[in-house]
């Protein structure tokens, strides 16, 4: 192999001799060529060159286009250096722009040859001249790209997803908040340059006019071996348009330990824009990019997925920063909805992402959002726990009662249950292999058949009709008691019947509870009115069954403990609130049914004892009429007293 090696260096030193003997003998020339020609491949080289002028005027020639092509790139930079000179070829003047590339082109052609004949003093000069002229394009790369940037502001990002109907939603009111926040930040719209076309998704980033330019400029870079510093400009330019795309969206750059010390109705907001700009970020401004960074780079696989992935990964790191703080910060019940939105919107663009990033290059931006998908799940299941054990404990606090209406609980719980029933189809899948704290139902609704968010409802509903009952206990009323009962359980039948919640329990479910508040009204009317009611009873009036021997004194003690009985139970239960319009009709009804007959049959056999005696009036104080009216004000939260009966039993 070294002598090989050798040979090759005495081959070509001969040739130099030779080449410079034969001067400009344009006949001894062509002749030494055809002797060369009978030599090995070693020699092409050589014919090549001499093939092309050959000699000392080869030589000159070479000089001579290196010159030439010289003075263009000098000229372009000392105009560069004029004070408060800032135009560019490309804006003012596009022939010498293309004047400037061809010289650029003709110096990467000689130094190609160059290379052939080892002539390292006017290789030297080639290379320092190039060097000035990648310095220059590097700065024109940079102006024009800078320049030609397409603003990007919210009304034009929300207004391409309204025409494209794309597959995620945002309604008007997300648009609104989103419109307002960016003039009260940024200043008042701008439409900008181009507008989509290619890909649907896509939008012009940059002003078409000068992706040629562009592109040019690009591959003078990379075919010099500048590639490097070409990358890095157009990877900053870009990663600071992102950026500020990010702002316009609402998305700031906070540490975690920042996203954690947010209160709530802040961060609630946060976590809206963070989903909104997930979607426009993944599915419109990064296909977009890529898309650049194709028409751009398109010679240089490589360069265009590293230019991509570079640009573009710290505004997905920035969005996955706050995924993961979310993921990892406080499990409280009124976050799982918000949570479950981050987890699908991330869900659903993930697929993409994966196409966005599919070189080795950006493979750790795809993996690192596959990790903050997986910590959103967890967390989503940690406080849908956590909402449960919440419903358990706050069973414990005993807390005296003073209201029988619709508990606070049981409005957050059957609410936030019926906003869940939307997130089935992820609740399934992440719930399937957990069903720790998944209690059996007595219901026959056999748990084993139901989805994994079916059996968790139902459990997450046991929890909270336990703790209604044991709520219920602390009622010293006991007739209060299952009015709140009725109250709270009509509620949870309500809201299961007027939701996806009805199709995952079921019309047994639904049965059985209002077979519950039909027997909870019937131990309110033994417990309420039992009582008003045994006054009305003949046993202990005397008389033997016949009225001619009636005692009055009994008689009256009877009347007066019925008109008691009743104006306690009109005083306390008008306080009483059942805010269902059909159950409270249902309980005066009811009441009604029981108690008018039964005092319109005990006046009829009894009244006219007291008719026409002193103060008859002072124990027959109400007709069964009067009786009727009184009842319509049962329940209506406000309490009432009866001053005077509104009519009175003629004397």
């Amino acid at each position: 192999m070294a002598a090989t090696i050798d040979g090759d260096e005495r081959v070509m030193a001969t040739a130099q001799q030779i080449l410079k003997s034969l001067g400009t003998r344009k006949n001894d020339t062509e002749d030494m060529i055809l002797i060369l020609s009978s030599f090995d491949n070693r020699l092409s080289a050589i014919t090549e060159l001499l093939s092309k002028g050959g000699g000392a005027a080869g030589v000159s020639k070479t000089e001579d286009r290196l010159e030439s092509a010289e003075k263009v790139v000098l000229r372009w930079d000392s105009k560069s250096d004029t004070p408060h000179h800032h135009s560019s070829p490309w804006e003012d003047s596009p022939d010498e722009a293309a004047e400037y590339l061809s010289a650029i082109d003709e110096i990467l052609r000689l130094t190609e040859d160059l290379t052939l004949t080892s002539d390292s003093e006017i290789m030297d000069r080639a290379e320092s001249v190039l060097q000035l002229a990648m310095s220059r394009l590097e700065d024109e790369f940079r102006h024009i790209l800078i320049r030609n940037t397409v603003p990007l502001d919210a009304r034009r990002l929300y207004g391409l997803i309204r025409r494209l109907s794309l597959s995620f939603t945002l309604n008007d009111g997300d648009i609104d908040d989103l419109e307002s926040y960016v003039e009260d930040e940024h200043g008042s719209f701008s439409e900008g340059r181009g507008g989509s076309s290619g890909d649907d998704h896509c939008v012009d980033l940059v002003n078409p006019d000068a992706i040629a330019d562009l592109e040019e400029i690009a591959d003078r870079m990379i075919r010099s071996k500048y590639e490097k510093e070409c990358y890095q400009v157009y990877s900053s330019v870009r990663r600071d348009v992102l950026e500020e795309c990010l702002g316009i969206l609402g998305i700031e750059k906070l540490s975690i330990e920042e996203v954690q010390r947010i209160e709530w109705r802040l961060l609630d907001e946060k976590m809206k824009k963070w989903i909104q700009a997930v979607k426009i970020v993944i599915r419109v401004l990064l296909p977009s990019e890529k898309r650049l960074c194709e028409q751009v780079f398109g010679g240089s696989e490589l360069i265009r997925e590293l230019c991509f992935t570079e640009g573009a990964k710290g505004c997905m790191l920035q969005l996955l920063n706050f995924g993961h703080a979310i993921a990892i910060g406080q499990r409280s019940p009124e976050r799982l909805s918000r949570i479950l939105d981050m987890y699908e919107a991330l869900s659903d663009a993930l697929p993409e992402l994966q196409v966005l990033f599919s070189d080795d290059s950006g493979d750790f931006v795809y993996s690192e959002a596959q990790d903050i998908l997986a910590r959103l799940g967890e967390a989503a299941k940690g406080t849908f726990a956590e909402l449960q054990n919440a419903v358990q404990s706050e069973a414990s606090q005993k807390q005296k009662p003073t209201q029988c209406d619709i508990h606070p609980v049981t409005r957050y719980v059957m609410n936030y249950m019926k906003l869940l029933v939307d997130y089935s189809d992820s609740l399934n899948g992440l719930l399937e292999d957990s069903e720790d704290g998944v209690e059996r139902d007595d219901d026959n609704l056999q748990p084993a058949r139901m989805s994994p968010v079916g059996r968790r409802l139902l459990s997450l509903i046991s929890s909270l009709e336990s703790n209604l009952e044991e709520k219920s206990k602390l009622y010293e009323d006991i007739a209060m008691q299952y009015i709140f009962l009725m109250n709270n359980i009509l509620y949870i039948v309500q809201k299961v019947k007027g939701s996806e919640l009805g199709k995952l329990l079921g019309d047994q479910w639904v049965r059985k509870r209002r077979g519950q508040i039909r027997q909870y009204s019937t131990s309110y009317l033994r417990a309420s009115w039992s009582k008003v009611l045994s006054c009305l009873k003949d046993e202990g009036i005397g008389g033997g069954g016949s009225s001619s021997n009636v005692s009055k004194p009994a008689l009256k003690e009877r009347f007066k403990n019925f008109n008691l009985g009743f104006e306690e139970i009109y005083r306390t239960q008008t306080a009483w609130k059942v805010p269902d319009p059909q159950l409270r009709e249902e309980l005066r009804l009811l009441i009604s049914e029981k108690v008018i007959p039964a005092y319109r049959s005990f006046l009829g056999r009894f009244g006219n004892h007291l008719e026409g005696g002193r103060h008859a009036g002072k124990y027959i104080k109400y007709t069964a009429e009067d009786l009727e009216d009184y009842l319509l004000d049962l329940f209506e939260g406000s309490p009432g007293v009866i001053h005077n009966p509104r009519r009175k039993i003629s004397t």
